[in-house]
């Protein structure tokens, strides 16, 4: 890892976590093209009018995360040192000074496109979005990462933001294009913005756990450098309790989802109903098992990845509903 590292493309990936940036655009665009379209389709409501619109709300996403991600990294040497310091690449491959630079460079384009959009909406307070976002991020760096849940839970809303973001512009954008969008098709936007929620509570409990889950793996370093992170202040044991009990929501909420399909369509073997029990609730599973008997840095590590795949599992889901 290290040798790929010296090379400043490699650690500029690695700087804006390049691997978390394609389950953004994964998420936006499954929502867009699978799930929303699909919806707006059989409703003979056109879609094709957003396209353009579409793609650049994706890039503003993806140039303010990529913003936070350097600035996040910019702040927490001391502590990567600690933790990782075989994976740090500032002030190592790249310049403290040009990490600065392409994180307002990044965050300057990102909200520049997000007033864009907002603007070709009709609604320019959707800006907000962007504004928000990004100071959130840099908040998180320089003040909230290390406190207690406060951190966790800002990280949590942003990703559950990245689904929400693209329903609020879709829908808005449509209400301007189309007379009487709103008022004539209520039950289609119903059914998509149920469809976001649910999105939503699965991105924000997952990625709360996951956060969890990585300041267990970090405790070392936060500490050492003043962290009062949830595993510091609670301790290891509460810290897997409240994870455990995270995960142990979301399966319920799973199962409550597979209940409720059943119970709507009248047969339990589908194939939505499948995805959801072996594609997500029997990792989920897996992952309590893993959390309860992790006991080192590299256990918890494991753990993180594990639900880092099954967060990008559940926007697989997308795909099954377009095909069903």
């Amino acid at each position: 890892m290290t040798n790929f590292l010296n090379n400043k493309f490699i650690a500029f990936l690695k700087l804006i976590r390049i691997e978390n940036l394609v389950i953004v655009v994964l998420t936006q665009t499954f929502l867009h093209y699978l799930v929303f379209q699909k919806i707006f389709t059989e409703a003979n409501i056109p879609t094709n009018i957003y396209i353009k619109l579409f793609g650049l709300i994706v890039i503003s996403t993806v140039l303010i995360a990529a913003a936070g991600y350097i600035i996040n990294d910019y702040f927490d040497v001391k502590t990567d040192l600690i933790n990782h310091p075989e994976t740090v690449v500032v002030g190592k491959v790249i310049k403290r000074r040009w990490a600065i630079i392409l994180h307002i460079t990044f965050t300057g384009l990102g909200i520049i496109l997000g007033m864009y959009t907002a603007l070709k909406t009709g609604y320019l307070r959707l800006a907000l979005f962007h504004i928000l976002t990004a100071a959130a991020l840099w908040f998180y760096s320089t003040h909230f990462k290390k406190q207690l849940l406060v951190g966790n839970i800002v990280v949590s809303l942003l990703t559950a933001a990245v689904p929400f973001i693209t329903f609020v512009f879709e829908i808005a954008y449509l209400q301007k294009t189309i007379p009487e969008f709103a008022a004539n098709n209520i039950p289609v936007i119903l059914t998509a913005s149920k469809i976001t929620l649910i999105f939503c509570l699965f991105a924000f409990i997952t990625s709360l756990a996951r956060e969890i889950i990585k300041d267990m793996e970090d405790v070392a370093g936060d500490k050492a450098t003043g962290g009062k992170t949830m595993p510091i202040s609670w301790g290891i044991r509460t810290s897997k309790t409240v994870c455990f009990f995270l995960i142990s929501i979301t399966v319920i909420l799973l199962l409550v989802v597979i209940y409720n399909s059943i119970k709507f369509n009248g047969e339990p073997i589908t194939t939505p109903n499948m995805y959801i029990l072996f594609g997500l609730v029997c990792p989920l599973l897996t992952l309590l098992y893993m959390i309860v008997t992790a006991n080192n840095p590299k256990q918890f590590k494991h753990a993180s990845l594990l639900l880092k795949f099954i967060m990008l599992l559940g926007i697989g889901y997308c795909w099954i509903f377009y095909l069903g």
